[in-house]
């Protein structure tokens, strides 16, 4: 048997990762500014991330019900304090588009509706809502078996207001931050407006933070810059920093039923033990204020080269968008000053480093950048 090819690979083989750099093979040092889709968000093999991994890998060799109940109390307690959403409840899966299926499934439930608006270059896991573009920036495309979305364009109140008046919406889900999309912003104005629709439509807002979230924007969540509270948050990528982990944070306006939601094994014990060491560090480290310091700063600094189209962004997640296609430039940047970046569609370097990127980690970034430039 071989692998189903779908994913294309740089012929680089990485054995070593510290903080924001990682060594392949032959010795060579690269500078991740990536981390996996803003998957690492306290630096490759933090100490304690690994220390605390082990000793559960050590201690336990069994399944434990009790013990797993315990882990995941104590984490949904931390995750509470350090995202303000103490009275919120936490449900554990395995990935962002496994936490994003039962949050449109709680949506459903509570309101017994089908159809979901999201918007143009949204992208909510390969398994729900599929990114498509028509000249209208408007389509209709399958959810499940009962149900579909409505795409709408960011950030156009006066079109949210119109599908949500007609009063079949389930929910609304958006990114705090779009990544896949190419790091656009929702702005405050229509934040502000969508969570007034949401509440007099009886419908309910969902906010994917699986990318933006986690301290990566400068704050616990982006939607925070808002100052809103939608009725459930989805969260994945950063709060296990590699390891296979996602939540649903839900409202106390949902009323828990048993059998309503199932996982087999999400927060299982060694998932719970690397989101209580993410929750840790970035705590003793102080790695969201970090996010946001650097993040600013590499945002400043990256607005004065005249050859960025424009610069987009919060904190350590960083959109450069060019005027022509940057393939050849991302694999300059990777071959010849051994810099991992992501990438957008044709035109967009994306900018996902972990939480822990150092002054001297960015002036490194942009010292190697304008040489490519």
């Amino acid at each position: 048997m071989k692998l189903f090819d779908v994913y294309p690979l740089f012929d680089i083989n990485i054995v070593k990762g510290k903080g924001c750099h990682v060594w392949d093979e032959n010795g060579t040092e690269y500078l991740d500014l990536y981390g996996g889709h803003a998957v690492i968000s306290i630096g490759h093999a933090h100490p304690h991330y690994v220390e605390m991994i082990s000793q559960q890998v050590a201690t336990l060799g069994f399944y434990s019900n009790s013990v797993i109940n315990k882990l995941q109390q104590q984490l949904a307690e931390r995750l509470g304090k350090a995202s303000s959403y103490e009275d919120y409840s936490l449900f554990l899966i395995n990935s962002g588009a496994e936490a994003n299926e039962n949050a449109l499934k709680l949506a459903s439930f509570h309101n017994g509706r089908t159809r979901v608006v999201s918007f143009v270059k949204a992208f909510h896991g390969r398994t729900s809502l599929a990114v498509e573009v028509t000249n209208n920036s408007k389509i209709i495309a399958p959810i499940n078996d009962n149900g579909h979305v409505t795409y709408l364009p960011l950030n156009d109140t006066a079109a949210m207001q119109a599908e949500l008046v007609k009063g079949d919406v389930c929910a609304v889900i958006l990114e705090g931050i779009q990544g896949v999309g190419g790091i656009q912003l929702p702005t405050d104005k229509f934040m502000h407006a969508l969570r007034r629709a949401c509440t007099e439509t009886d419908t309910v807002l969902i906010l994917d933070e699986i990318q933006s979230g986690y301290g990566r924007s400068g704050k616990f969540f982006a939607h925070q810059y808002q100052g809103i509270c939608p009725d459930i948050i989805t969260v994945a990528k950063g709060i296990g920093n590699g390891f296979p982990m996602a939540g649903v944070l839900i409202s106390p306006m949902f009323t828990p039923v048993y059998g309503q939601l199932g996982t087999t094994f999400g927060g299982n014990h060694l998932a719970c033990t690397a989101a209580l060491a993410v929750l840790d560090v970035m705590e003793q480290e102080h790695l969201v204020e970090n996010a946001s310091r650097v993040g600013t700063y590499l945002l400043d600094e990256l607005k004065k080269l005249p050859q960025i189209k424009e610069v987009r962004g919060r904190g350590l997640m960083i959109g450069l968008e060019f005027d022509e296609p940057i393939k050849d430039l991302r694999l300059r940047l990777l071959k010849k000053q051994h810099v991992f970046t992501g990438v957008s569609g044709t035109n967009v370097i994306r900018l996902l480093p972990p939480l822990c990127l150092s002054m001297d980690e960015a002036n490194l970034f942009l010292e190697q950048f304008k040489k490519e430039l």
